[in-house]
């Protein structure tokens, strides 16, 4: 039977639980451009006025002084309900995305536990794992779940998440009432302790414990890396035939085994060969990689703390090797433009033409794909983050000379 036919109820879950992922984090992405300026407190305005009303998760520990102080100046409550009225409704909003996301792993980890169980007639782990469709969505599940977390981090300040929560909780006290999850909804997104303020350290353990929070079944992370590490679940490598293409043939999956990795730091801080056998194969010749719409990681300063991850980089990023890929990525360039120039003449490509040199149309368009690609990735603006690490600049300064 087709993995992902109708009838079959476990090809089917995954697909939904993945589509979903997806869904959330499209919430994820718009909600944050619609944080309310109120609760990030960086008016000098409103830090004086809601300061009062508006609190982080320091809230749970001093509840009732908290309430009793709003009830006892009649300014507050008024202030309070005029706060409830103009944000209750993207404060739900934000909740129900933030809930999503637990629910979200939940399921994700009952799937896996069901399949154990033999809850799904002749499907376990590994044959789900040994199925071309069913290795994609099972690693697309894990990676989905590890780019949410970054992505609400990234994106919504951790304490602004508590505030956001803390507020919708106070707003929402029958709803919140009824719900089971909402405490395990705030021990997941509590602050990390992580900010993109370009002065910002990262946090020790970051994101690892993070992505720790609610554990995932250590079969199944292992047996994911297993699958990305080992096979090549998209197919891609028909598709670019050239030997120094392989890097962008495999840039999705590598970008997917990136994020799983952090849900099993051990590999990254201690296993060396496998680190080893990880950057041989998939950034033997980049280490600025996109792990989700845009989104870009430099993997210098990302592995910085992590010391097994750390020497198998290092040791394809030596000068000679940087200098030769920037030569070598730049001439392709100077190569290319003119071929490109002469096929984009008005009346050059006619549908003749066309269907004649398709071959060769296809590996300049796959060539300049590529080269553009790498260019964009080594040269682009670094992240804060990056910007301070020293060997970071000096990479990207060396690509650009």
């Amino acid at each position: 039977m087709d993995f992902l036919a109708e009838n079959n109820n476990c090809g089917q879950t995954i697909l939904r639980l993945v589509a979903r992922g997806n869904a959330i984090i499209a919430e994820l992405l718009r909600l944050s451009d619609f944080i309310p300026p109120v609760f990030k407190l960086e008016n000098k305005n409103d830090q004086p006025k809601y300061g009062d009303i508006i609190s982080d998760f320091s809230y749970f520990k001093e509840t009732d002084f908290f309430e009793e102080r709003i009830d006892s100046r009649p300014e507050l409550q008024d202030l309070d309900e005029e706060l409830r009225e103009n944000n209750i409704e993207i404060l739900t909003r934000f909740y129900l995305a933030f809930e999503s996301i637990h629910k979200y792993v939940t399921d994700l980890n009952r799937f896996v536990d069901d399949l154990d169980e033999g809850v799904y007639i002749q499907q376990t782990l590994e044959t789900v794992l040994l199925n071309s469709d069913g290795k994609q969505l099972m690693c697309e599940a894990l990676y989905l779940y590890g780019v949410m977390l970054l992505i609400v981090d990234m994106r919504i300040d951790g304490i602004v998440r508590e505030r956001l929560l803390v507020s919708y909780h106070r707003y929402s006290a029958a709803r919140s009432a009824g719900e089971s999850n909402v405490d395990d909804v705030c021990k997941l997104l509590r602050s990390t302790g992580y900010s993109s303020a370009p002065s910002a350290r990262r946090p020790l353990n970051y994101p690892e414990e993070y992505f720790g929070r609610l554990p995932i079944n250590s079969t199944y992370v292992n047996m994911a890396i297993g699958r990305l590490r080992s096979d090549d679940i998209y197919n891609q490598i028909s598709a670019y035939p050239l030997p120094e293409h392989r890097s962008t043939a495999l840039a999705s999956q590598a970008a997917m085994l990136y994020i799983v990795l952090y849900f099993a730091p051990a590999m990254l801080h201690t296993q060396q060969a496998k680190m080893r056998e990880i950057v041989d194969k998939y950034f033997p010749d980049n280490w600025v990689i996109s792990i989700y719409m845009g989104i870009t990681v430099n993997l210098v300063e990302a592995w910085e703390p992590y010391k097994a991850a750390k020497t198998a980089l290092n040791n394809v990023l030596e000068a000679a090797a940087v200098k030769e890929l920037s030569v070598r990525h730049a001439r392709s360039m100077q190569q290319l433009l003119p071929i490109m120039q002469q096929c984009l003449q008005e009346g050059a490509l006619t549908e003749v033409v066309v269907l004649d040199r398709i071959p060769k149309l296809m590996n300049t368009i796959r060539n300049c794909n590529v080269v553009l690609r790498w260019l964009m990735l080594h040269t682009h603006a670094l992240q804060p983050s990056a910007e301070s690490n020293k060997k970071c600049r000096q990479l990207r300064d060396q690509v650009r000379l």
